[in-house]
């Protein structure tokens, strides 16, 4: 009996206890944390205009492909790379814009496929643009690999309308007999 009486008296206590206490709030740790400065991506760019926009041979490197309207910057590149004691893979590189340090995923849709790849924001002849690379073989690449129009995305950097060509399937085809 006493012993009931005991674990009575020290329920009662603790709940005595527990009711002069106020409950926890998230106020503490508003007052803990500084305030960031708030960080803010460039503004998005529009998609651009691909209206006889082709895939050709870089004049520059060899085994590279780029994409874009004739006369114009080139707005896609895409090439193999075979180092060796790696995998073949292929990168592949939005020429557009991109915020120092940023990264995204950039996607293909299209033949019946979609892919996505990251990509990062990487300085090429001074500027910052989004490049990604991924081993040939993956299925990713496949939307490239059709006769048919895809689309490539960025955030941020519009949707670029690719055209038909068998080129891009060849140089995959060839990256990945590598």
């Amino acid at each position: 009996m006493n012993r009931t009486i005991a674990a009575a008296v020290i329920c009662a206590l603790t709940a005595t206890i527990a009711a002069c206490k106020p409950p926890p709030t998230d106020a503490d740790l508003r007052r803990a944390t500084p305030a960031a400065e708030p960080t803010f991506a460039s503004a998005p760019l529009p998609s651009p205009d691909t209206k006889g926009a082709v895939w050709a041979h870089s004049p520059a490197h060899a085994g590279r492909l780029i994409y874009g309207i004739p006369g114009n910057p080139a707005l896609l590149a895409l090439e193999c790379l075979d180092e060796p004691g790696e995998l073949p893979a292929l990168q592949i590189t939005r020429i557009s814009p991109a915020d120092s340090g940023a990264g995204a995923l950039l996607a293909l849709v299209g033949n019946g496929h979609i892919g996505r790849i990251a990509v990062d924001a990487v300085k090429v002849n001074g500027a910052s643009v989004w490049q990604g690379r991924a081993p040939a073989g993956m299925t990713l690449w496949e939307p490239l690999a059709g006769p048919r129009q895809l689309t490539v995305t960025v955030p941020g950097a519009g949707m670029v309308t690719v055209n038909p060509s068998t080129l891009p399937m060849e140089l995959i085809e060839r990256c990945r007999g590598a």
